[in-house]
């Protein structure tokens, strides 16, 4: 965390107090890094992966920049999931109301007219692109008094296809706001959408190396035979040690099937995927954070925007597809300078490509462990790095691959505005 405090960033006495009171009492990087800038109104491009403290480094700043004489609404925030903007409404709820701002949340899945409602009523709208987009045309809500714009995790939106519909919200606001993208990449298609939506923006990089001797996240990565994977998977969840789990697969019916074979082991879980109603997934999430049941087994979309305080462990049951979807699942754990734990189970025919991440994420060491192969950043195994397609492993492949022991691991020119 950086030594500045929140004050010395230009936060007011009552906002820095309500962050007190919630234990908050300095700044990480990203919030250092974005905060003054956002609070001298400049448009910002912030590049942060998840559990970094993103959503009140726009959110500190954009309640201060707000009055409560304000046309309503007179923020919009942008987010891909449902969880997601339900967890900024819970982040920002307290900082908001102390500044005399009303929030409120517009997604999917619940009843509309109830939105409606407070959307009219709230300053600071966090919105899902096609709910926002249902109320906008029924003429509940309009966008010509937003001031700031916030797009959070843009990356996502493209990648659930909703550009479309992102571009005609945004063309539906002010020229002269201020806005805010906050994506895991700011390279390619997001890069394309910020220039286009930013104006001389203030460009913002944090992503922090990842060093084994000082990680607040333990890694680990389990050799395991495909036929082997539930047993193996049961054995971490018996951990007298683990708190609350969430456990990683690719596949909606995946989550369903999984969940049911842990049943049969008497390991008691609840699936959360897109398939569930949002009433089924808030319930299930709830549970979740309660503690009644200390097991989640989630897909990577309906998983995005979680933020659970005491996940002690994440379990890569399904190998991640890349980079970033490692970064995004094992961020769950070890948040805000607390201690974690990721697990990855990995295929024998994975070994390769899983090397290939682990070394870019500066955990060679730890892949290492697991008695794989493992790879450089120049190729796999000294050799050229493969650019095939990963792909599901066949029955002989399976019958072949072996299961290992549990190893032991070290704990901006100026853009266009649209």
């Amino acid at each position: 965390m950086s030594s500045q405090s929140f004050a010395d960033l230009g936060v007011s006495k009552v906002v820095v107090d309500v962050l007190r009171s919630r234990g908050i009492a300095e700044p990480f990087a990203i919030q250092s890094l974005v905060v003054p800038d956002v609070l001298a109104g400049h448009d910002v491009l912030a590049k942060s992966p998840t559990g970094s403290g993103k959503t009140l480094a726009f959110g500190v700043p954009m309640v201060e920049r707000l009055s409560a004489t304000d046309r309503r609404p007179s923020a919009l925030i942008l987010a891909p999931t449902r969880e997601l903007a339900l967890q900024i409404v819970d982040d920002m709820t307290e900082i908001a109301h102390v500044r005399a701002l009303s929030i409120a949340a517009i997604y999917g899945g619940a009843g509309i007219q109830r939105q409606i409602q407070q959307a009219r009523r709230a300053h600071i709208l966090v919105a899902t692109p096609g709910r926002l987009e249902d109320l906008i045309q029924r003429r509940a809500v309009s966008l010509e008094q937003i001031r700031i714009l916030v797009l959070d995790e843009a990356d996502r939106m493209l990648d659930m296809g909703f550009r479309p519909a992102v571009d005609r919200i945004v063309a539906l606001t002010p020229n002269k706001r201020q806005t805010l993208f906050f994506s895991a990449t700011l390279e390619g298609a997001a890069g394309k959408i910020a220039a286009e939506y930013t104006r001389d923006a203030r460009r913002h990089e944090h992503v922090p190396a990842v060093d084994p001797s000082r990680a607040e996240t333990v890694h680990r990565f389990i050799r395991v035979a495909h036929e082997a994977k539930v047993d193996a998977l049961v054995r971490e969840l018996k951990d007298e040690e683990r708190g609350l789990t969430i456990v990683f697969v690719r596949t909606k019916r995946g989550a369903d099937r999984l969940v049911k074979r842990l049943k049969d082991n008497y390991v008691t879980a609840v699936a959360m995927h897109g398939d569930k109603t949002q009433s089924q997934r808030e319930k299930a999430l709830a549970r979740f954070e309660r503690g009644e049941i200390d097991t989640l087994v989630a897909t990577d979309v309906a998983a995005r925007g979680i933020d659970v305080r005491d996940v002690t462990h994440v379990i890569n049951y399904d190998m991640p597809e890349d980079r970033d979807g490692y970064v995004h699942r094992v961020g769950r754990t070890g948040r805000a300078g607390r201690a974690g734990i990721g697990v990855t189970f990995v295929l024998g025919d994975q070994a390769h490509e899983m090397g290939r991440i682990a070394t870019d994420l500066g955990l060679h060491r730890e892949f290492s462990l697991s008695g794989l192969p493992t790879s450089t950043r120049s190729g796999v195994d000294g050799g050229q790095r493969s650019r095939r397609p990963q792909q599901r492993p066949g029955r002989r492949e399976r019958a072949a691959a072996s299961a290992s022991g549990r190893p032991v691991a070290s704990a901006s020119p100026r853009n266009r505005r649209k």
